[in-house]
């Protein structure tokens, strides 16, 4: 299966950016090591301050479906967001243990277990969420299989810069590390199971649900959380990376709430139904993988759901990308002077999924009309249109 061969990649990339922070040889902390730079994000290209927490919710209306003896379904959700009060202290990129567990996932020893966990965000822990009531639009973000949220933080902080809200979902034991308040940790259970066709169905369709939980959560009479008052419920859109993108076709199929929806280089398990999919959509991917005509593997999935999109749809890819260089993995070992693979530097992938995205969100849930998305740019000649019906990309 093409995920698990996505999965170990990106545990690769991982893998080398642990490395040489090891060869660096910081006893304690990358971060308290002197002359050695803790990892960071880019800046939120956005006028906004950025705020962020984080959400514990429980659905009780389903069991875990991993581990069913756990009870009713938990979530930890991360919530950013534009703020007023941008002074207090800084948001934790992710916790020590859940850094520890990324690091061990990887097989890498000898190492500073928290390093990730020292990573400098852009956003305030906890700060007020300020904008109009019911204006600001919804994101919903999933990462890819066995990754945890945090590792879309980039993107997240970028477009709450903008004026999102978004929501990016820890998936509960499919991530390598899920950390509860009082700091019990949930860890892969899914990871051990046998990674067949039905898994990665049962993996997306377990997804769907989650996302329609979330969106009750936020969106509700009883909302979990005091800047839901913000949300506009009529304009929401889902995104994710790997299977987390491909998850955006089901939750699509299933909730009508979600309006739009972005696959980036995901292979979709779950095809888009026969009775069509008429709400945008865009596939984001690598030029290699996700090339229409190209035959087999990754490519023929999107190639047999195009046609079912019947709203406005595009297919870009990204000339010299690699799986890892769409998420902050890619673009954390960038800063350690890493090769992952990719022709294309980390920060410049970084920052065409940046603005892709927010294209994409601004025109189809603030209606504002967005070139950048009708013809290839001079400003990202990495990015290619693709067509279907001619097999090839300009």
């Amino acid at each position: 299966m093409q995920y698990a061969l996505l999965r170990r990649g990106l545990t690769a990339a991982i893998a080398l950016l642990t490395l040489a922070v090891g060869i660096g040889g910081p006893p304690a902390s990358a971060a308290e090591e002197p002359g050695v730079a803790a990892p960071h994000l880019p800046r939120p290209t956005g006028p906004r301050a950025v705020g962020s927490t984080s959400l514990h919710l429980t659905d009780a209306s389903r069991a875990d479906p991993w581990v069913p003896e756990a009870g009713a379904r938990e979530l930890m959700v991360s919530l950013w967001y534009p703020t007023a009060s941008p002074h207090g202290r800084r948001a934790q990129y992710m916790t020590p243990t859940e850094s520890e567990l990324l690091l061990r996932e990887g097989g890498i020893t000898g190492v500073p277990p928290d390093v990730l966990s020292t990573t400098r965000t852009h956003s305030t822990a906890d700060a007020r969420p300020a904008g109009p009531p019911r204006r600001l639009p919804l994101v919903v973000l999933s990462p890819g299989f066995g990754k945890p949220r945090a590792t879309l933080t980039s993107l997240a902080e970028d477009l709450a810069s903008h004026g999102y809200v978004v929501a990016a979902i820890d998936h509960t034991y499919e991530s390598v590390a899920t950390t509860f308040p009082g700091g019990r940790v949930a860890t892969c259970a899914a990871c051990e199971v046998g990674h067949d066709e039905a898994f990665w169905k049962r993996l997306v369709t377990g997804r769907a649900a989650d996302v329609s939980f979330v969106l009750d959560e936020l969106t509700g009479e009883h909302a979990r959380w005091d800047g839901a008052r913000l949300v506009d419920p009529a304009r929401i859109a889902m995104a994710g990376h790997s299977v987390g993108g491909a998850s955006a076709v089901p939750s699509m199929a299933t909730d009508p709430r979600v309006r739009a929806g972005m696959d980036i280089d995901g292979t979709t398990d779950v095809p888009v139904p026969d009775s069509g999919l008429p709400r945008p959509f865009l596939f984001l991917g690598r030029q290699d993988q996700y090339t229409p005509g190209s035959g087999g593997g990754a490519v023929a999935t999107w190639e047999r759901d195009w046609p079912h999109l019947t709203g406005w749809k595009r297919w870009l890819v990204v000339a010299g990308a690699e799986h890892a260089s769409f998420t902050d993995v890619g673009l954390l070992a960038e800063q350690l002077g890493l090769d992952i693979g990719a022709e294309l530097p980390a920060a410049r992938a970084t920052e065409i999924v940046r603005s892709y995205t927010r294209a994409f969100l601004h025109q189809h849930l603030r209606h504002r009309a967005q070139p950048l998305l009708d013809r290839p740019s001079e400003d990202y000649p990495q990015v290619r249109f693709c067509t279907l019906e001619t097999g090839s990309c300009t």
